[in-house]
């Protein structure tokens, strides 16, 4: 059993890993820009200074660390690399889990659509194996959380993908026949939880909850509704454009996530 840092660990998959790794006999730790309530170990950390990073590593005796930053702000650019940089020099520190949407930053990075806000949230070029840690980012297709309702438990936000349930309107990329990966968030974590255990890493670790195309899925959402949805296929001539079918449920994500950056990150996943 080994100490465990979670990064972003009182957000919605780090609350989900933080619950999971309580009943696992591994140690958690929670890295937090604020002091929260008590639920595990929590430590006040600052991601603008390595040094404050490597202390709170080494003290703790962290052995692996999680990182589940979402993408916002510079979590990725700048948290993300901070944290990866401080664990590379601990004596303490072997692994490093990445957020699971550092993936896009091989994409985006040669976006010549994004605008600067975009492109501050690219993890830039940096690795953990690139500074000697052993690392696996997990692949999960899409949480199926943003489609259970209040009746699935999950510490997600609120997000709208391809399929408006509550306003029976679909944009479906391409012609909708592609399968797609749903995973729900306490299956990723609990494989997460378990990867500890395994005496080495695979550079990228997937996780597939269930698979089915879009026009399945609205099928299974008009079966569940009782009524037909308004449907909308967007080309890949379209989706290269980084434009999407919008969708009357972003109108309230537009307050947290800006309207112009809002489809090229919809797009990649």
């Amino acid at each position: 059993m080994v100490n465990v840092a979670v990064a972003g660990g009182t957000g919605g998959v780090g609350r989900a890993i933080v619950e999971v790794l309580l009943t696992s006999g591994h140690e958690a730790f929670i890295f937090s820009r604020r002091q929260p309530a008590q639920v595990a170990n929590t430590i006040a950390v600052d991601y603008n200074d390595i040094e404050q990073l490597n202390s709170a590593l080494q003290n703790n005796q962290i052995h692996t660390v999680i990182s589940a930053f979402a993408v916002k702000g510079d979590s990725l650019s700048v948290s993300q690399m901070n944290l990866i940089k401080a664990a590379a020099k601990s004596n303490t520190t072997k692994r490093f889990i990445p957020s699971g949407v550092d993936f896009l930053f091989l994409i985006l990075q040669g976006c010549s659509q994004c605008s600067s806000t975009t492109r501050r949230l690219l993890p830039g070029n940096g690795r953990a194996s690139k500074y000697g840690l052993e690392w696996t980012v997990f692949h999960t297709g899409i949480f199926l959380d943003y489609f259970g309702g209040s009746s699935l438990k999950s510490y997600l936000q609120p997000n709208v993908f391809v399929v408006d349930i509550q306003n029976k309107v679909a944009g479906i990329p391409g012609d909708g026949d592609a399968l797609v990966t749903f995973t729900y968030t306490f299956d990723l974590v609990r494989f997460v939880v378990a990867s500890l255990d395994l005496e080495k890493w695979d550079e990228e670790s997937r996780v597939v909850g269930d698979e089915m195309s879009w026009n399945d899925f609205v099928g299974l959402a008009e079966e569940t509704r009782g009524s037909k949805f308004e449907v909308h296929y967007d080309s890949v001539d379209k989706l290269k454009r980084f434009e999407i079918t919008e969708l009357p449920g972003h109108m309230p994500l537009y307050d947290n996530f800006p309207r112009k950056n809002f489809p090229v990150v919809h797009v990649n996943f």
